[in-house]
């Protein structure tokens, strides 16, 4: 049997991973890799987190299965979490998952079992595993037009009118903030357009949030996906908890479903429940009790934002730094909009050429794609990759 089995390309991101440990220079930049870095190059366990664990190690009696959908309270806060009272509760269904890749997988199998010739709208671009999934599913996918690589920004026309172009069944990839691998986000007024192109086309948003309060805040970030809850009868959710909480390892995700009436919330609810049955049974549960535990507690819950407030600024104070370094070391503000962007991620321009000469020359690993993670930053090494990106994009 697995003499005719060929391996699968190697993981871009994974294999860099494994070059950026192997390069024996001690002043090495991992750019690449999508964590969050402190200030000290460090990725932290919170301490909301660690006061959340001890409490759950103290008091739990088991490890019995807790049920197909998960923790019940976890599903129920991270609905508040990211709907607050946008929608009533009896309206949404909600399922546990392996991080938010489990939730995006189960959402395109429940959009492909519900309405398999519909196509999925991706942004151009977008995060390589949204195509990757879509694709091993055998769904039909389109792209509409995001990113404009001259200004940095939005191709905001060019969006809307590729989104117009979509057809009833049809479902919307979003990023609800802190887009990957642009950094450009959407406004308030592009949320708006995009509810009322899905009201007049019947097309069905599906609103991954992976970066929940890196952006503005939690209610800020929240925003658009409440607005789409709010203004429309259907809207998929996949969200993850790695990077805001700090758990990637302990993989916390979750699906929300909004539906136009309850006894549709119950029938999607199932679909779910029959999902994670079919694909992996139970979804782990002890990084779901630390969110639920840290959620439920006015006082964890207080620390979680003062440490998820400081690792956003910390990431704003990068994109401020790196932009002043480039603009002394070029003279202009070519680099500016680095600084306008949101979250852990922008596009540094950087050809695939030039992202293997910012790694063998200057030790700076990038995704081949020249998306950068500036939370990999630090105060010592913002001067030396502004100077290393000024040489090379020149």
């Amino acid at each position: 049997m697995f003499e005719t089995l060929s391996p699968p390309e190697p993981d871009k991101i994974l294999r860099l991973m494994g070059m950026f440990a192997a390069d024996p220079r001690a002043d090495k930049v991992d750019l690449g890799v999508g964590v969050y870095r402190s200030p000290e190059g460090k990725t932290p366990v919170m301490a909301a987190v660690k006061s959340a664990e001890q409490r759950i190690w103290e008091a739990q009696e088991t490890k019995g299965y807790v049920g197909l959908s998960g923790d019940p309270a976890f599903l129920d806060a991270m609905r508040g979490l990211i709907l607050g009272d946008a929608v009533p509760a009896a309206r949404v269904a909600a399922c546990g998952t392996p991080g938010g890749t489990g939730a995006v997988r189960q959402v395109l199998e429940m959009t492909r079992r519900l309405s398999p010739d519909a196509a999925v709208w991706i942004s151009d671009p977008t995060w390589p595993n949204h195509p990757a999934i879509i694709g091993h599913l055998a769904q039909k996918s389109a792209t509409y037009r995001y990113y404009d690589r001259e200004t940095g920004g939005i191709d905001r026309d060019g969006m809307l009118a590729d989104l117009a172009r979509t057809q009833a069944g049809d479902v919307i990839l979003l990023h609800a903030c802190c887009h990957n691998p642009t950094g450009a986000d959407l406004t308030q007024g592009d949320w708006r357009e995009i509810a009322a192109i899905c009201q007049r086309t019947g097309a069905i948003p599906f609103v991954d949030m992976a970066y929940l309060g890196f952006a503005e805040s939690l209610e800020a970030d929240a925003a658009g996906t409440r607005h789409l809850a709010a203004t429309l009868p259907e809207v998929f959710i996949a969200a993850s908890c790695s990077k805001n909480f700090g758990l990637y390892r302990e993989r916390v995700g979750v699906v929300l479903v909004v539906t136009g009436e309850a006894a549709s919330r119950e029938a999607a609810f199932g679909t779910l429940a029959n999902l994670n049955r079919q694909n992996y049974a139970f979804p782990p549960d002890h990084g779901a009790r630390v969110v639920e535990t840290i959620l439920n507690d006015p006082t964890l819950r207080d620390v979680w934002r003062d440490e998820l407030r400081s690792m956003r600024e910390t990431m704003l104070a990068n994109r401020a730094a790196l932009a002043e370094a480039l603009r002394a070391e070029t003279g202009s503000d070519r680099f500016g909009h680095f600084a306008a962007h949101r979250g852990m991620f922008s596009l540094s321009g950087a050809s695939p050429g030039q992202v293997d000469l910012l790694r063998e020359t200057h030790g700076i690993y990038l995704v081949g794609d020249g998306r950068m993670n500036v939370a990999g930053l630090t105060p010592g090494t913002i001067p030396r990759v502004a100077k290393a990106l000024a040489e090379v994009l020149a």
